[in-house]
């Protein structure tokens, strides 16, 4: 039944033209029908002006530096075609990934190598092809001194990878003394390694941290100069937020929710959600962190690196995929439930993965209902995977649709490209994996498509 009381918490998106000009074309029907089954749409305009407004914030700032899309954030192939066309370097941390950077045109030199513990046929050929390796333990730099160059007949390209100190228990990254050991065996390496500065990546998205982890790592950049090493560079690694909805919104949907809103009386810890809103995202974000103060210093951090002459790495993944498509589903099914609806549709939580971090992928689904008559009103309604997994919930919330959903109708969820579409998947069930649609308005009235050219 209609609920026509404004009840239910909402997280809605700002209005995304390129979105809404997909979502206007009839376009999206017509991919549901030919791919009979849910999809993904990519749209790589939005991944060059994410990264045109980075590249312009370290120029605002007189900051030389460099940015790497993180590729495990989406597994697309056009987003690889997009850095090398760019200029933009990768990360990657298997064979695949790198396999996969090389083969769509990225140079091996634009290409850094992180994650733990990385097996010798990655050092080999991260070696072999001149990229930045990201060393994370002393036994990782032993192998790379002693087995790789060997192999190879070339130096290795190298960042020593700090562990935070506001993280003490985290798995990445070595201590101050095995930094210490670690920028000695350097020096006696000689010519076999090319130790060029160090990294770190930090959970959350808090500026300040960054900023004054980044400001040490300046300092340590000094320190093993003075002992011959190049140190010219530090990555930050990640952690630019992206902002999915306004501050209102966002402040307004944490008060309300409770568990009551969600299908089972499910409940979430307000913690684990994603911050769906931050005051500072993506380019704005390098920004506040370029003009903050590390602690110990009275300069900002964008002072700091020009005056040691250090240029500043950076591996963003979620920021660079900001408004860069959106995931469709078909209801194929529909119950009435006490005061809301429970809808099923043709695939899984599997494919927008923040379920399966035990949370929620919070900002509201378009209803793109089929039925000209279908009743308006507030409908609210939770929405389940075709598996039989009782846990296999896209969204335990009660969405408030404008319209009564009914089956056949499609749902496509926004801002999707990073981090949701294949973190999981799974063809569970034998179910096919969503396919990844290229969407291209370049000069056309209406927008054209092609299928990602991933390799598989």
């Amino acid at each position: 039944m209609a609920v026509n009381r404004p009840t239910w918490p909402t997280l809605p998106v700002p209005r995304d033209p390129a979105t809404d000009a997909v979502l206007g074309s009839g376009l999206v029907e017509e991919l549901s029908y030919a791919f009979g089954g849910p999809f993904h749409f990519l749209l790589p305009d939005a991944f060059d002006a994410n990264l045109r407004a980075m590249r312009a914030a370290l120029a605002e700032a007189r900051v030389d530096g460099f940015v790497y899309y993180a590729k495990k954030a989406n597994k697309a192939a056009v987003w690889i075609e997009r850095c090398a066309a760019r200029g933009a370097g990768v990360d990657v941390a298997s064979v695949g990934e790198l396999r996969e950077a090389l083969g769509h045109g990225v140079r091996g030199e634009n290409i850094v190598v992180t994650g733990p513990a990385k097996g010798m046929e990655l050092l080999r050929l991260a070696v072999r092809h001149g990229a930045l390796i990201a060393v994370d333990a002393l036994d990782e730099l032993d192998a790379l001194i002693t087995t790789v160059p060997t192999a190879t007949a070339r130096p290795g390209r190298l960042l020593l990878r700090c562990l935070p100190p506001s993280q003490p228990h985290s798995r990445f990254g070595m201590n101050d003394a095995e930094l210490s050991t670690a920028m000695d065996r350097c020096v006696r390496a000689g010519d076999a390694v090319r130790m060029e500065g160090f990294s770190f990546h930090l959970s959350g998205y808090a500026i300040q941290p960054r900023s004054d982890l980044a400001g040490r790592l300046v300092d340590l950049c000094l320190q093993a100069r003075a002992l011959g090493l190049e140190a010219g560079r530090i990555s930050i690694g990640g952690g630019l937020a992206v902002s999915y909805t306004d501050a209102d919104s966002w402040h307004t949907f944490l008060g309300e929710q409770n568990s009551g809103h969600y299908h089972a009386a499910k409940s979430f810890d307000a913690g684990d959600f994603y911050p769906y809103h931050s005051p500072a995202a993506g380019s704005d974000a390098l920004r506040a962190l370029l003009a903050a103060h590390p602690e110990g210093h009275d300069r900002n951090l964008a002072e700091l690196l020009k005056e040691a002459g250090v240029a500043l790495l950076m591996e963003p993944g979620r920021a660079l995929l900001d408004r860069a498509g959106a995931t469709v589903f078909r209801i194929q099914g529909v119950k009435d439930r006490d005061g809301y609806q429970l809808l099923t549709v043709d695939g899984t939580s599997l494919s927008l993965s923040e379920q399966w971090f035990n949370s929620e992928y919070l900002p509201d689904p378009h209803l793109l209902s089929r039925s000209v008559d279908a009743p308006v009103g507030t409908w609210p309604a939770s929405i389940g995977a075709a598996t039989c997994l009782e846990s296999d919930m896209l969204t335990w919330r009660k969405i408030p649709f404008p319209r009564r959903p009914r089956t056949g109708d499609l749902l496509v969820y926004p801002n999707t490209a990073g981090y949701q579409m294949d973190s999981n998947e799974s063809p569970f069930h034998d179910l096919t994996l969503p396919p990844k649609v290229v969407i291209d308005h370049t000069e056309r009235a209406r927008p054209r498509w092609r299928l990602d050219r991933h390799f598989t």
